[in-house]
């Protein structure tokens, strides 16, 4: 069977070996005659699964021992409320640094819990860019700051974290977790979906201080607590059990390739080769980010006329390009190349970039 090149912003390609291994074992799993899928979340075979999991995340992301590695679900949206309900109190106000769309959403559902701020905005612009760091407003009676590394929509990644706030930094890294080397300790909390860099959705990634689980109000339900599952090793209640299985050969996938640093020289690979040919096209294709800003999980781009933009995308669907449509906020195009997205296909769609300006131009 002939694969799709796999542009999709989310759920969004997956290594081919996982997607095989998978699939060799997925009536019989470790020999027990049953899939993962049917396997007691308390047994031995898949308590393996689950701890190797959490074992290769630390080492891949180089986390430190002052940190716990959690295994959750609800995806980043979940997180939105959970962590406004755990870290922000009534005399705090909640710092969020807009630069896109799920930060709006996440500033939205912390607004129903308590005060909340924006210490930098790129909306003006429809978020062209990365807030400078010399811009961003800190406050004494920040709870926490709240920013979003990779911005799907947009096409607009935050190039370094350079930045010192006193109170605790937190980051949705839903898009762009694992596929670049990042100082963990930099941050109390890092939190991501799954379903873009680490496997398919139903998992969510969340990388919290310990420190941070001492100070969360009685009234919080047990089930959004964040020390609930710290306590249980993510196993307070069933867990998303194939999606951690997916996850757990994902991350084997990232060690053989590899880890942290490779995905970045890998993904540096194919950003090059689809903004050189927006820049060397004289404006026949239109870069929706400000250089500097540029996105390496995410191209965004316009054609000069919304009839081009539409041609464009029919003949590439004809061509089998999957998931190039634009957000409707943006519109256009958009390229989302994953970690697990290949340079091939990264070529190909170049090749066919470069061909449709020659016949449209």
């Amino acid at each position: 069977m002939k694969r799709a090149h796999n542009f999709n912003a989310g759920p969004a390609a997956l290594p081919l070996k996982v997607l095989q291994q998978a699939q060799e074992e997925m009536l019989n799993f470790n020999n027990t005659g049953m899939s993962v899928m049917e396997l007691s979340h308390r047994g031995p075979d898949y308590e393996q699964v689950h701890n190797e999991a959490i074992t290769l995340i630390k080492e891949l992301l180089a986390i430190p021992d002052q940190y716990e590695v959690l295994l959750m679900q609800g995806g980043a949206s979940l997180q939105f409320s959970m962590i406004p309900m755990n870290f922000l109190s009534k005399d705090k106000t909640a710092n969020y640094i807009l630069t896109g769309s799920w930060s709006e959403k996440a500033i939205k559902e912390a607004n129903y819990v308590g005060n909340t701020t924006s210490g930098a905005s790129s909306k003006e612009s429809n978020y062209t860019y990365i807030p400078n760091k010399d811009s961003i407003s800190f406050n004494d009676s920040d709870a926490y700051v709240h920013l979003t590394s990779n911005n799907t929509i947009y096409g607009t990644q935050w190039q370094d974290f350079d930045i010192k706030p006193t109170s605790p930094l937190i980051v949705d890294m839903s898009s762009d977790i694992l596929s670049r080397p990042v100082p963990v300790e930099h941050f109390s909390m890092i939190y991501a979906g799954a379903q873009k860099n680490l496997g398919p959705s139903g998992v969510t990634l969340v990388i919290i201080k310990k420190d941070l689980l001492k100070h969360v109000p009685e009234h919080v339900p047990t089930l959004l607590r964040y020390k609930t599952h710290a306590d249980k090793n993510s196993l307070y209640h069933t867990p998303p059990t194939f999606a951690i299985y997916i996850l757990n050969k994902v991350l084997h996938w990232v060690k053989e390739n590899g880890g942290a640093a490779g995905m970045e020289e890998r993904n540096a690979k194919k950003a090059r080769l689809l903004y050189d040919t927006i820049d060397k096209s004289a404006g026949f294709y239109q870069g929706h980010a400000e250089k500097d800003s540029r996105s390496s999980m995410n191209v965004t781009f316009n054609l000069k006329t919304e009839e081009l933009n539409a041609k464009f995308l029919k003949e590439a669907k004809e061509a089998g390009f999957v998931g190039l449509n634009g957000h409707r906020s943006v519109g256009g195009c958009r390229a989302s190349i994953y970690n697990a997205v290949s340079l091939e296909s990264c070529q190909a769609l170049q090749e066919f970039m470069t061909n449709f300006q020659k016949n449209n131009s």
